[in-house]
């Protein structure tokens, strides 16, 4: 079982993705915006976040479409969240798109919608070292 940070701010992908993962034995918290992440990241210390790109900054502001990739960077500025491996959820795929992930020092990204799921299943085993 892995500890798992989900950064997404969609009640209906947030409901789907907790469901599927604490089926398959991860232990989740979430964190519906940018700010509130990196707060439970440093204090929870998860084995993993899964970062939607598009999400507010913070609880008070509109959804940004590179909210997820400042908090990434932020992340990963921070000696104590710097090591925790950030898989990007995004439906923006193209070489661009791949490229500005990793500038943001993501480690991964999966394509949403997320099917089949054992893609995800098999990205988060890759980064946790579990069986899932």
């Amino acid at each position: 079982m892995a500890k798992i940070l989900l950064v997404e701010d969609d009640e209906d992908n947030i409901g789907l993705l907790v469901r599927l993962l604490e089926h398959h034995g991860h232990a989740l918290s979430v964190a519906q915006d940018g700010e509130t992440a990196l707060a439970r990241a440093r204090e929870e210390r998860p084995e993993l976040i899964l970062m939607d790109l598009e999400l507010p900054p913070t609880p008070a502001d509109p959804p940004d479409p590179n909210a997820g990739l400042e908090a990434t960077r932020r992340l990963k500025a921070d000696p104590a969240t710097a090591g925790i491996p950030v898989i990007a959820l995004t439906a923006h795929t193209m070489a661009h798109h791949q490229e500005r992930i990793a500038a943001a020092g993501c480690d991964a990204f999966q394509e949403k919608p997320i099917h089949p799921f054992e893609k995800l299943l098999d990205k988060i085993a890759g980064f946790t070292s579990r069986d899932v």
